[in-house]
């Protein structure tokens, strides 16, 4: 089981679903009426944008809060109900929290920030100390931008 699954999302919610996201990933769920196929989505990924059309009309699009690496992402259509779109970030670590899934819009709220901010931080130290589990550590303090500089000892 890898630290999303025991430590649980920070999604963010909106009008056609949630993004959430990990220091290496971005997620968006898009909710789509039952039935859908998948020759009727189309979803185009490049490094800054992001296109979500389903039976013709536009659901997400405009420029992303990141950059992707495009070769590294996917979409799926999962029981003819859901879009899942999974977009590799191009600059990973705990400091690369983004805002909002498109500059200007998903924008998370303050409260919602603070968590994914913390959230991320948590997972970057499980990284750095991969044999203590930090999946149900709360955190306060510093841990805006990724969180303090650690000394390393060797």
């Amino acid at each position: 089981m890898n630290f999303d699954e025991k430590s649980g999302e920070v999604p963010c919610p909106t009008t056609w679903g949630k993004w959430l996201q990990t220091m290496d990933m971005v997620y968006v769920l898009v909710d789509v009426a039952a039935g859908t196929r998948g020759k009727e989505v189309q979803c185009k990924i490049t490094a800054r944008n992001l296109r979500v059309v389903v039976k013709g009309e536009e659901i997400i699009s405009g420029e992303l809060f990141g950059k992707v690496l495009v070769d590294e992402s996917i979409w799926t259509l999962e029981d003819g109900n859901l879009i899942r779109v999974a977009m590799c970030k191009s600059s990973q670590s705990a400091a690369n929290c983004w805002r909002s899934l498109l500059k200007g819009q998903y924008e998370a709220d303050a409260v919602l920030f603070d968590e994914m901010e913390k959230k991320m931080t948590l997972e970057r130290f499980q990284r750095e100390n991969p044999g203590f589990d930090f999946s149900k550590a709360s955190m306060s303090g510093n841990y805006q931008g990724g969180g303090p500089d650690l000394p390393q000892y060797n």
